[in-house]
Formats: C-alpha cells, sequence, structure tokens
C-alpha cells in the first residue's frame, strides 16, 4: 500500500460527497416555492424509508462517533450503555413522539405549541429554549467538522480556521438551497457512508480476535488497567454516591434530552399519516442501532489495541479513540493519515458532522425567522411566501456567520460542557413542555413559560458550579477550581424541576394573552 492512496481516497471520497450532496440540494431547491416545502418538504415527500433514514441521518452526530466511542475505551460498560441510551432514545421518540407531532403547516416547537395549546404566546419562549439547545450543539459539531477536516488532509493547526470556514460554508448552502428536503437528501446519504465506514472498522476489530465479541471484551478489560471495574458501571464517573447519582442524572439527560431536540422534531411534523410514521420506526432505529454496534466495538478495539493511557493521553474524554483505533488496525509509513481504513473513517466522520450542522442550522433559522416574528401558527399570514423564504435563508446566513466565529474562537473549549447544556435543556425543559401539551389536559401557555423561564436560570447555575466548568482535565477552565455542585451534569436535579415549574405554572391564574386564540377574537383558529 503506497503513502498516498489514503490521502488520495480521502480526497476522492471528500469530494465526491460534497458533488453529490450539493446536486441532490440543487435538485431540491426547483421544488422550494413556498414555506411549507422549504420548511417540510422531507418527511412528507420521502415516506417511511426515506423519512426515517433522514431522521437517523439527524440522530447520528459527531459525538454518537466520537465521543461514545471513546466512553467505550477509557469507561468499558459505562460506554457502553450510552450506546444503548442513544438508540433507546431515538425508539421512545418515533414510537411515543412520532404519531401526535405530526401536524399540517407545523414547522418548529414554536409553531406545534401555538397550535396545541390554541394560543400563540409560547412562541417565543419555545423560541428561546430551541436556540439555547441548538447553539452549544451547532458550535461542537462545526469545531469537530474543522478539525476532523484538518487531520484528514494532514494540515497544520494554523489551518484549523479555514478548515472550519470551509465546513461553515457548506453547511450553509446545504440549509439554504436545499431547505428540508435538500437536508433531507444528505442525511440519507451521510447513514450510508456512516453504516459503510463502521461496519468496516468492527469487521476489521472483530477479524483480528477471530470475530469473538467476548473475546474482544477480554482483551479490552485485560489492557485497560480497571480490571473487572472496566465490566461494570461506574468507572466514568466514579463509585461514589456522587458518582451513582451522576450516572443516574446522566442517562436521563441522555434519553430524554436526545427524544427532544428540536431538529429531530422538526423532521417529524410533516409526516403525512399515522402509518408512515409507524412504519418509519424500523428505518430510523435499524441504522442508528448497526452504528451504535460498530461504535461499541472500535471502543472496544482501541482498547484492546492501545490501552486505556494513550487513549486519556491523547484526549481526556477519548474523543481520538475513533481515529487512533484505525491507525493501530492499519498501521503504514508516514502515520495514520496515509492509512485507507483512515480515510474511510475521517471521511464518514466529516460526512456525519458536516450533514448533522446543516441539519441543525436549519432548525435555528427556522426557530429565528418563525418564533420570533409574532407569526400565527400556520402559513406565513399577510406576507408573501417568496418573503418567508428570503427572511428563512438570511436568518440560515446569519445563524452560519456567527457560529463559524464562535467556534473558530472556541476551538475544542469546553466540547462536553457545552453538550451536557444542549442536552440538560432538551430534558429539562422540552421534554416537560411536549409531554405536558400533549399528554396533560388543559396545559396551559402559562405553564410552558414556568418551566422554560425557570428551569434555563437553574441549569446554568448548576453547570457554572459543577465539575464540568472548573476543577476537571476536560473542563472549561481546568486550571482553576470554583465547584460547588458535586454532579457533572444537572439532569437528575434540573429535570424534575421542569416537569414540577411545569405543573405549578399551569395552576396559576390565567393571563388574557395565555387564553386560547380563539378566545380572544383572532383569525388563527386552532386546529384539532
Amino acid at each position: 500500500m503506497s503513502g498516498g492512496d489514503g490521502e488520495s481516497l480521502a480526497v476522492v471520497v471528500f469530494l465526491g460527497f460534497v458533488a453529490v450532496s450539493l446536486l441532490l440540494c440543487g435538485l431540491a431547491a426547483a421544488d422550494l416555492d413556498d414555506p411549507e416545502h422549504f420548511y417540510a418538504g422531507g418527511g412528507a415527500a420521502f415516506g417511511p424509508v426515506g423519512g426515517g433514514l433522514a431522521v437517523a441521518g439527524d440522530y447520528i452526530s459527531a459525538a454518537t462517533l466520537l465521543s461514545t466511542t471513546g466512553a467505550v475505551a477509557l469507561d468499558g460498560a459505562d460506554g457502553v450503555l450510552f450506546a444503548g441510551a442513544t438508540v433507546v432514545s431515538l425508539w421512545l421518540v418515533m414510537r411515543f413522539l412520532g404519531e401526535p407531532l405530526r401536524r399540517k403547516g407545523v414547522f418548529t416547537l414554536g409553531d406545534f405549541l401555538a397550535d396545541r395549546l390554541g394560543t400563540p404566546s409560547v412562541r417565543r419562549a419555545l423560541g428561546v429554549a430551541s436556540l439555547v439547545v441548538l447553539t452549544p450543539l451547532l458550535l461542537v459539531q462545526l469545531s469537530t467538522a474543522g478539525r476532523v477536516m484538518a487531520a484528514m488532509f494532514g494540515l497544520p493547526d494554523g489551518a484549523l480556521t479555514g478548515c472550519t470556514v470551509a465546513g461553515g460554508t457548506l453547511m450553509v448552502c446545504y440549509a439554504a438551497f436545499g431547505g428540508m428536503r435538500g437536508v433531507g437528501y444528505v442525511q440519507i446519504l451521510k447513514v450510508g457512508v456512516a453504516l459503510t465506514a463502521m461496519l468496516l472498522l468492527a469487521g476489521a476489530v472483530l477479524a483480528r480476535y477471530g470475530w469473538s465479541p467476548p473475546a474482544l471484551f477480554g482483551a479490552a478489560r485485560e489492557h485497560s488497567g480497571a480490571g473487572a471495574g472496566y465490566a461494570r458501571p461506574g468507572l466514568h464517573f466514579g463509585h461514589s454516591v456522587a458518582g451513582r447519582l451522576d450516572l443516574i442524572g446522566f442517562g436521563a439527560t441522555l434519553v430524554v434530552g436526545a427524544a427532544c431536540l428540536p431538529h429531530i422534531t422538526m423532521r417529524l411534523h410533516p409526516v403525512g399519516e399515522a402509518r408512515t410514521a409507524r412504519r418509519a420506526v424500523g428505518w430510523a432505529v435499524g441504522p442508528v442501532a448497526v452504528v451504535c454496534a460498530g461504535v461499541v466495538v472500535a471502543g472496544l478495539g482501541a482498547c484492546a489495541l492501545l490501552g486505556r493511557g494513550p487513549v486519556r493521553a491523547a484526549d481526556p474524554g477519548g474523543a481520538t479513540a475513533l481515529l487512533m483505533v484505525t491507525g493501530a488496525l492499519d498501521p503504514v509509513a508516514g502515520g495514520a493519515r496515509h492509512s485507507m481504513l483512515f480515510a474511510v473513517v475521517a471521511c464518514a466522520v466529516f460526512v456525519t458532522t458536516l450533514a448533522a450542522v446543516a441539519g441543525i442550522t436549519l432548525a435555528a433559522a427556522s426557530t429565528l425567522a418563525r418564533d420570533f416574528g409574532g407569526r400565527p401558527a400556520h402559513g406565513s399570514g399577510d406576507r408573501s411566501p417568496a418573503g418567508e423564504i428570503r427572511r428563512a435563508r438570511l436568518a440560515i446566513v446569519l445563524v452560519g456567520a456567527v457560529a463559524v466565529v464562535v467556534s473558530a474562537a472556541l476551538g475544542d473549549r469546553g466540547r462536553m460542557t457545552l453538550i451536557s447544556l444542549s442536552f440538560a435543556v432538551a430534558a429539562s425543559v422540552l421534554a416537560p413542555v411536549l409531554l405536558y401539551a400533549l399528554f396533560l389536559p388543559g396545559h396551559s401557555a402559562t405553564g410552558v413559560r414556568w418551566t422554560v423561564y425557570g428551569t434555563l436560570p437553574l441549569i446554568l447555575l448548576l453547570l457554572a458550579g459543577s465539575p464540568a466548568v472548573s476543577g476537571t482535565p476536560f473542563a472549561v477552565f481546568p486550571g482553576h477550581d470554583f465547584r460547588w455542585f458535586p454532579l457533572q451534569t444537572p439532569g437528575l436535579i434540573s429535570i424534575p424541576a421542569g416537569f414540577l415549574l411545569g405543573l405549578v405554572g399551569r395552576t396559576r391564574p390565567r393571563s388574557r394573552s395565555s387564553r386560547p386564540s380563539w378566545q380572544d377574537g383572532s383569525p388563527y383558529v386552532r386546529q384539532g
């Protein structure tokens, strides 16, 4: 194998994906003549197979491939639990929220709640919560895209900003020109690339151990240095009382939060029929389960072949484990980036990250364009369809530009803290709001506002005093220690608080602005 083969393959796969995905977005753009097509042209157009695969594409992110692989390599059973929680979360959202979230003319969570509760006054609160969830995810994914591109092509650290700008430019093109349908095409293409790469990598790992998963796990446990603790939950957070509570809180945050991410729910609104939603479950959950199984095998392979020490030394959270194991499986002169296997896996990670960034960007821009404009729940009111789409595309460019600047400035700093913030808000704010609106009769806009504006400050306060911000190697300020809250994730407190605040707010007297719109003589009548 020549040294340049891996680099050449990386260039070919990367350019091929960019060319095909831009072509698909261009084809989708031909139908974007009204807001319904731009915001909701995905699920309704793809049917159960394409719709399910598009949801799977939205669900598979850089965290799924990189962070979960690192968690398996460093923490054994805990990492396996995290991978399983990802699959369980998707099954829950598709099984229990897929049908109730269907609604024609609804494009964002603000749209859905305004329609469901019969009042537009909740739109801004939902817009605030959605942006707090989406912005940290966008920054992390975009930073990861830049770093993977630089590693893939062997570029120096000085080129990182340029790679981040290039990734941001592509995401803006996908979202602005392709809309929901174009981004859906990119997600489906991404699922194929990610499945191929993870199956190839998992096969290479298992082949080293006679295709025996028990032999692989035994080798990983032996080289972990943790002994029997590698096979028992608790290695990630520790076996103290605080560690056990952290593990429970993190698991709950991961399962509940991932199910309520706005860019996931946005793809469920346009699904046309209940039967289509039910049939899409398998097509969404299946690929994610296969990818997560590949992630588990790759993480165990990283520990078995490299050991926990080198993996942790390269990155305290193990984010480089996936790419490191490719070098151990296919060592070539000149370093890992000359390896064919590295080229395939690195391209899959970059493609995964870029497609996830496009979906998150579209969801954030849709929230800006619709939930902060005083719009009715359906349609575009007295504004022209062309004007609505122009506003949406302008919001995409704005979101993309700000994300590129902030992401380039932050780099990898506080990566895990940003992810914790996103999932904590999704689990503690969006989950109570959605579940109460769907399943608690008589839930009010006041209850929504209590949940949003009461829980958000609590999450920020707890995170600021947690080990995720100071006093640990992976913290935002590792050289300082001003911790007062012992848990790394606030979910164990913030999730019950979010549900409780929703109930308390529901019992408060309703203001005039909280009444259903039809009681105030509004022409926008709630759908059933």
